[in-house]
């Protein structure tokens, strides 16, 4: 996570874990390390893949799929940043080179409203996440991290244009029947 990231209001990153027992936050820093990361990213248990876009990164890396050595749990690296952040993070982050990056190829659009990127093919934290449990074949996650993602939305706009939450809409039904 970024400096202050964890702290904005219109984060995303927290939805995560609270969807996701096993999740792992970390600080980032350039010029330390949180010894947890490594330690968790050498873990024989786990697979870890960075999470970025292929586009800025040497193609041998670039990796679509979640193909998983036996035995082993897919680690997915979030960098819970703005983009030019999270640019900054991967750059800056040598201990993360040798991991393979994924690369999502979705075809959907954000639907993450708090914040713009210039471009619509830059997904929230909380929306990479859910595509990268969608890739894990994990699709109920991925489905109730997305049902979370936009009834966090509508109480996040709610508040701050003072309008009124509909608590029976598809969404708020869809999250209560995994509450």
């Amino acid at each position: 996570m970024y400096d202050v990231e964890p702290l904005k209001p219109t984060n995303t990153g927290w939805l995560i874990a609270d969807v996701i027992e096993e999740t792992h936050a970390f600080g980032w820093s350039r010029t330390e390390v949180d010894a947890g990361l490594p330690a968790l990213l050498n873990d024989p248990q786990w697979q870890p893949y960075i999470v970025f876009p292929g586009e800025f990164v040497a193609p041998e890396r670039v990796v679509t799929e979640v193909k998983l050595e036996h035995g082993k749990r897919p680690l997915f690296v979030l960098l819970d940043a703005t983009w030019s952040e999270a640019r900054k993070m991967f750059r800056k982050s040598p201990y993360l080179d040798h991991l393979p990056v994924l690369s999502l190829e979705s075809e959907q659009i954000s639907r993450y409203r708090l914040r713009r990127s210039k471009r619509d093919d830059h997904f929230c934290t909380a929306e990479v996440a859910a595509l990268c449990l969608e890739l894990a074949n994990d699709q109920a996650a991925g489905s109730v991290l997305d049902a979370y993602l936009d009834v966090f939305t509508a109480h996040y706009l709610g508040a701050k244009h003072l309008l009124p939450i509909n608590l029976e809409d598809e969404s708020h039904a869809y999250l209560k029947a995994f509450i």
